[in-house]
């Protein structure tokens, strides 16, 4: 009965030591912050409009090829969309110095508040526990013409200089996330989505 009355003591303790750590890697990770950053390198069917102010900007063979594959019904835009992650568990405030490895980060695009593509980070990226930011770069790719053919050319126009031209931002942009962070004690998939957006960090 002794015996038993040990064994179970000690497992109980295990038990409880591993609660307790969970719960507390748990709450270093829930302050994981992202915010969205800088868009870069926007093309449209291969032209660069990142130096582009409005449409008179582009050369007249630009014009040429634009409307030709508008004429197909498409139009396919990629450009760099830049995610900034601050991992603040930098030893101070009571909480351990913890950097955090993102294992997975599942996003899904908004542009205008419209769903668009989704996607994931193609490596682990680690977020220092030291307060800075961690850029994570994501390749987005997608057809324009295929969410917001409904709008006409000129909106479409205008929301492409909008987010990738000279003086285009990510502010027309939204990104739900699910991180996924590799741990001690395993990978930990956040139990909900993070709506990331540009103008402050969310967490």
């Amino acid at each position: 009965m002794k015996k038993f009355f040990k064994v179970s003591v000690v497992l109980f303790s295990i038990l409880f030591l591993t609660q307790c750590s969970l719960i507390k890697t748990m709450v270093n990770l829930s302050r994981l912050q992202f915010k969205l950053g800088e868009v870069n390198g926007f093309m449209v069917n291969n032209i660069d409009i990142s130096n582009k102010s409005s449409l008179r900007d582009l050369s007249p063979a630009e014009m040429i090829s634009l409307s030709s594959v508008i004429n197909q019904g498409k139009l396919p835009v990629s450009f760099v969309l830049n995610v900034n992650a601050k991992n603040p568990n930098d030893g101070s405030g009571g909480y351990a110095r913890t950097d955090a490895t993102l294992k997975g980060f599942r996003w899904r695009l908004f542009i205008d508040d419209k769903e668009t593509v989704t996607g994931d980070i193609d490596a682990p990226v680690t977020v220092p526990g030291t307060g800075e930011v961690t850029n994570i770069p994501l390749r987005i790719n997608l057809d324009l013409l295929q969410f917001f053919k409904d709008d006409g050319l000129e909106k479409i126009a205008n929301l492409v200089l909008a987010i990738g031209g000279k003086q285009g931002s990510s502010s027309r942009i939204s990104l739900y996330a699910t991180p996924t962070v590799s741990t001690a004690i395993g990978d930990i998939k956040y139990p909900g989505e993070l709506k990331i957006v540009d103008t402050k960090f969310t967490n």
